[in-house]
């Protein structure tokens, strides 16, 4: 059975190989800010993080299974979609893009704990039939250690690695080091939670082993 990952992150992608799947990969076009901006009007107010990272984990999964019906009408198999944030302090962090907005948030960090919010699609898509979907967050927390000097922050930030990733650090890469503890699933810390993948896809019928390359 085919799979579809609606994303180009090297993080989702290695964590999909390394379990024995290497899918196709397609980006979404979604804008999501826009997406954000549209729900949180309706809302009277911005969205809680994990409604906001399954609502644009949903909107990547049905662009990327939509245009696959379009595109690729034999495609028979699974698309996956997922959004990720953290939470430290009541602020809610997507990707730093600046190395001052990255070093200003590890000096927050250190010492600290936060929640890593990560909303995660999966889409059952087969020739002639609707699409079915199935959806579900996860949610893990992650503490980082007290004594990292200014030193290391500047050194790691300078690296480039935690400009384009939630919450400015990872826990499979340089960032690891850093962290002292992971609570939950710590694949939801990479990119996405593979045991809520394999729960939803589950429920769309599929066994999680028919997936394996």
């Amino acid at each position: 059975m085919r799979v579809c990952l609606a994303s180009t992150s090297p993080a989702r992608l290695m964590l999909l190989r390394q379990a024995g799947i290497d899918p196709l990969t397609l980006s979404p076009e979604t804008n999501e800010d826009a997406i954000a901006a549209a729900a949180a009007a309706e809302r009277g107010a911005d969205l809680p993080p994990a409604d906001l990272v399954l609502l644009l984990a949903r909107a990547k999964a049905a662009d990327v299974a939509q245009r696959l019906a379009t595109e690729d009408p034999g495609f028979d198999g699974i698309v996956i979609g997922g959004d990720s944030m953290f939470e430290l302090g009541g602020h809610v962090y997507g990707k730093p893009y600046t190395p001052e907005e990255a070093t200003r948030r590890w000096h927050e960090m250190r010492g600290a704990t936060g929640i890593l919010h990560s909303g995660h699609s999966v889409f059952r898509v087969a020739p002639g039939t609707a699409p079915r979907e199935a959806t579900a967050i996860a949610e893990a927390s992650v503490t980082f250690a007290e004594d990292i000097s200014d030193d290391e922050i500047a050194a790691y930030v300078a690296t480039g690695e935690p400009l384009n990733v939630a919450g400015a650090f990872t826990v499979d890469s340089l960032g690891g080091a850093f962290i002292t503890r992971v609570d939950g699933d710590p694949s939801t810390v990479v990119g996405m939670s593979l045991s809520t993948i394999r729960r939803l896809v589950g429920d769309l019928g599929v066994t999680w082993t028919d997936l394996w390359s």
